[in-house]
């Protein structure tokens, strides 16, 4: 059986460090956003969602306690544990120290997401913490790579990657028509610096993409399950597969962790052609260690049926958590393609009264687009949680019925928290008098107005999602 998966040493310890790093990645957006997110005075401010939910509900260290110099603490924490884990320190550690550092890791990141609310509520938040969790049972430096692990870890990696192709051809037709191209890369949430380009490929090129998509997606997923050196072979497809995406457009760390449980696959022998390093010869693991090993696979087996019988059904869900550990979780995105890109533009204005002849000066936000001008940015794998947010709210206004007036009224007050939040404030000296926020369509320019103007994007007012409002007439909740 181990001949047949060719367990390696070298997947093992590229998966455990690039994990390792997207923790240290999300442990660090953590600290730098919370603030006027889910702050005490936040928009959705945590100590009020703690008042509504029990621990049994929603597990958190902060059900003991709450407060924002405490959820500071917690993040960074999170931070130096998976800096130290990047560092190769947690893996020269005691193996029962060494999985205590990945337990803790995976312990504080849950506490986080499980009171994230609205910020939280992503894919790759579950995606993160099921593999953080079989991190915890990989073992370290001086003991064998567990196969019961190693396959679990490709497990994982089959849910995502089948899922996620399920999911577009049960859903838009145009993934049937190997169309959705034709618009996804203007479309999606957050737009990279090459998603440009990547639009304006010829249309033969993106029905190729889309059908490269449907066997990546819904045929090798099958083959991580075959002797080697096939299942090398569809794991490098799915690595090159994820490296287009990454190019492609911003989804904070799901390519990545994508590529990274791919990695997990690649035996020794491939592996040492690429990175200069020879694995040491690892001693047989503990009994309890492996005792433990085949306790966690059993237990996986049996929460398994959920997410299979999601896969099987015709109801699919996209992205959903079965328990509220998020453990063993369904996966999938875009199962609907926007056709058109609206979004929101908040803008403000000193004056007195707003007239006819207002002067409105438009904030910017660090990732979404804004100013026509303003190329699109690499932001992934950091999570701007935000401009996602604001995304979705110009696609439906329901997204924001919980904490977009609450961000207007922070504007008018020129709060700190929630400036930090923006690429640009045009009131640095004194807030505005008053805020409003507009709808427009956005596309990317074609080439020839690309050259002559230098704009990345053209845009049209669709309406007023909001009208002036100042700071006697906005609520802060």
């Amino acid at each position: 059986m181990t001949d047949w998966f060719d367990v390696g040493q070298l997947g093992r310890w590229l998966f455990t460090e690039g994990l390792a790093a997207l923790y240290l990645v999300a442990f660090v957006a953590a600290a730098r956003q919370f603030r006027a997110l889910l702050g005490s005075d936040g928009m959705l401010p945590i100590p009020r969602y703690l008042e509504a939910t029990s621990f049994r509900r929603s597990p958190s260290i902060f059900h003991l306690h709450y407060s924002d110099r405490f959820y500071a603490g917690v993040a960074w924490a999170g931070a130096a544990l998976a800096a130290v884990t990047v560092a190769g320190i947690t893996a020269r550690l005691p193996l029962p120290l060494c999985m205590a550092v990945w337990l803790v890791m995976w312990a504080l990141y849950l506490s986080i997401v499980n009171v994230g609310q609205l910020w939280y509520g992503f894919g790759w938040e579950s995606l993160l913490l099921e593999a953080g969790f079989l991190a915890v049972f990989l073992g370290n430096t001086d003991t064998a790579a567990p196969l019961t692990i190693m396959v679990l870890l490709r497990w994982l990696l089959f849910r995502l990657e089948f899922g996620a192709g399920l999911i577009k051809i049960r859903g838009d037709p145009c993934w049937r028509r190997l169309t959705c191209l034709y618009y996804h890369h203007e479309t999606q949430p957050m737009p990279g610096p090459l998603s440009w380009y990547f639009h304006h490929l010829p249309r033969p090129l993106h029905r190729m993409e889309a059908a490269g998509n449907h066997v990546t997606q819904l045929v090798l997923p099958f083959l991580l399950f075959a002797p080697q050196p096939v299942a090398t072979w569809v794991a490098v497809a799915m690595i090159v597969t994820q490296l287009w995406l990454v190019a492609s457009g911003n989804f904070s760390w799901l390519n990545w962790l994508a590529i990274v449980l791919a990695c997990s696959v690649l035996p020794d022998s491939l592996m040492q052609r690429i990175v200069p390093v020879r694995p040491t010869e690892p001693a047989a693991a503990p009994v309890w260690f492996t005792v433990t090993t085949w306790v966690v696979a059993a237990g996986v087996v049996v929460l398994s049926y959920w997410p299979v019988r999601n896969m099987v059904g015709s109801h699919q869900l996209m992205n959903a958590s079965f328990n509220r550990w998020h453990l063993v979780n369904t996966y999938g995105a875009f199962g609907t393609v926007t056709r058109i890109r609206t979004e929101i533009v908040v803008e403000g204005t000193d004056d007195d009264e707003p007239g006819p002849h207002t002067e409105w000066r438009a904030y910017e936000f660090r990732g979404k687009p804004g100013d026509p001008v303003r190329r699109p940015r690499q932001i992934a794998p950091y999570h701007l949680r935000l401009d996602w947010l604001m995304w979705f709210a110009a696609i439906s206004p329901g997204y924001g019925d919980r904490w977009f007036g609450g961000f207007v009224h922070r504007l008018l007050e020129n709060d700190r928290d929630t400036l930090a939040l923006l690429r640009h404030n045009p009131f640095p000296d004194a807030p505005p008098q008053w805020v409003r926020a507009r709808l427009f369509e956005y596309r990317f320019t074609d080439r020839r107005t690309r050259r002559s103007t230098g704009r990345w994007w053209d845009r049209e007012l669709l309406g007023v999602c909001l009208r002036p409002v100042n700071l006697a007439g906005s609520r802060r909740r």
